[in-house]
C-alpha cells in the first residue's frame, strides 16, 4: 500500500471484486499466503478457466479467489475465519469501510455507512461492529508510567427530566450515566478503556490488574479515595489534588492524557454516533482506543495494521444477545 492512500485512489485501484480479493491478500499474507484451517503455507490459487470469475453451485458469477492447501486439503480464501467470514457484503465495500474507521477521528455511524455504500440500516451496523472486533488490541500487559482516570458516559444531568434528577447535589451523577476507566501508557501511547459498574477500589483493582503489570509500574492518577485502595500493587502512586488547584505534580505527574482522550472521546460519541447504549459502548471504547493508540501511524499503516488483527469471528447473534451479568468486583486480596 503505498503511502498517499484516499478513499478516491482506492476506488481507482479497486474496481472489482477480484482486485478487492487481491488487494486484500496483499494487506493481510503479503508474499506468504497460509492457509486459514491448519496455517500450513504450502497452498495454491484455484485459477478459474476464464482467470476472473467461476459459476457457483446456484448459477450465480462469482469473482471470489479460491486457495487450496495441499496438506489438509481444504479450500479457504482471505475471508475465511476472519470477522468477515460469510459476509454477503462486497469486499470492495468492506475495503472502503475498514479505511474511512481507520482514517476518520471521529469515527463513523451506522447510518453513514448505510447512506454512503448502498446497505441496510442492519448490515450497516454489524459490519461497523464487526470491524470494531478487529480493532480489539490482544497485547499483553502494560508497563511504565500509567496514567488512569475515569469518566462518566450519557447525557447532561441538568437536560433530563425533573422527576430524573437526583436531589443529593448537582455533582451526583443520574443513575444512566456509564462509568468508563482509561489506562494510558506515556511510554508506548497504547490506551485501553473498559466499562465499568463504580468506581470502588474493587472494581478498579478488577479492570486494572488484568490489562497493567502493576509490579514494574508507576501510577498517575487524580486524588480519588478508590486509588489510594489499589495504589499499594505499583512500584510507585502519584496523585494530583485538581480541588486544589493542582494538575501537574512536581515531578510531572498528571492525568491530562487522560483528560485529552476523553475531550475527544465524548465529542465524538456526541457529535458522530449521538447515543451508544450500554450494552454496545465497550465495542466503540476499542475503536477509539485502537485509533488513539495508532495516532502516530498514518493512515494506510493504521489499515495494515488492522488488517492483521481480523482472524476473528463475530456473529450477529453474539452482538445482539446480552452478556450474562457478571459477579460483580470481586474481593480484594487483602
Amino acid at each position: 500500500m503505498g503511502e498517499r492512500v484516499t478513499i478516491a485512489s482506492l476506488s481507482r485501484e479497486i474496481t472489482t471484486e477480484a482486485d478487492a480479493y487481491a488487494w486484500l491478500e496483499s494487506l493481510r499474507w503479503g508474499d506468504n499466503p497460509t492457509c486459514a484451517h491448519c496455517g500450513g503455507s504450502d497452498v495454491y490459487l484455484l485459477v478459474p478457466k476464464n482467470g476472473i470469475s467461476r459459476r457457483t453451485r446456484t448459477g450465480s458469477v462469482s469473482e471470489r479467489r479460491v486457495w487450496q492447501c495441499r496438506p489438509c486439503r481444504k479450500q479457504f480464501s482471505v475471508l475465511t475465519n476472519t470477522v468477515m467470514h460469510g459476509t454477503k457484503v462486497p469486499v470492495r465495500t468492506w475495503l472502503m469501510v475498514l479505511f474511512e474507521m481507520c482514517a476518520s477521528k471521529n469515527g463513523v455511524s451506522a447510518r453513514e455507512l448505510e447512506r454512503k455504500y448502498g446497505l441496510c440500516p442492519r448490515t450497516a451496523w454489524y459490519v461497523a461492529h464487526r470491524v470494531r472486533e478487529a480493532m480489539r488490541a490482544e497485547g499483553g500487559l502494560l508497563y511504565g508510567t500509567i496514567v488512569s482516570d475515569e469518566t462518566w458516559i450519557g447525557g447532561n444531568t441538568q437536560n433530563c427530566h425533573r422527576s430524573q434528577r437526583r436531589s443529593d447535589g448537582p455533582r451526583r451523577y443520574a443513575p444512566y450515566k456509564t462509568p468508563v476507566i482509561s489506562l494510558i501508557c506515556r511510554e508506548t501511547g497504547e490506551v485501553r478503556s473498559k466499562v465499568i459498574a463504580n468506581v470502588s477500589g474493587a472494581t478498579l483493582y478488577d479492570a486494572i490488574k488484568p490489562n497493567v503489570s502493576t509490579r514494574y509500574s508507576h501510577l498517575q492518577t487524580d486524588k480519588g479515595a478508590s486509588y489510594g485502595v489499589v495504589g499499594w500493587l505499583f512500584a510507585s502512586h502519584t496523585a494530583v489534588d485538581h480541588t486544589a488547584g493542582e494538575y501537574v505534580a512536581a515531578n510531572g505527574a498528571s492525568t491530562n492524557a487522560a483528560e485529552n482522550y476523553f475531550s475527544q472521546l465524548k465529542r465524538s460519541l456526541d457529535g458522530t454516533h449521538h447515543h451508544v447504549s450500554r450494552e454496545h459502548l465497550e465495542r466503540y471504547l476499542t475503536e477509539f482506543d485502537f485509533r488513539y493508540s495508532t495516532r502516530k501511524l498514518s493512515d494506510p499503516e493504521r489499515m495494515r495494521l488492522l488488517v492483521g488483527q481480523v482472524a476473528k469471528r463475530l456473529t450477529y447473534k453474539m452482538t445482539t444477545t446480552p452478556a450474562p451479568a457478571g459477579p460483580g468486583p470481586q474481593t480484594l486480596p487483602w
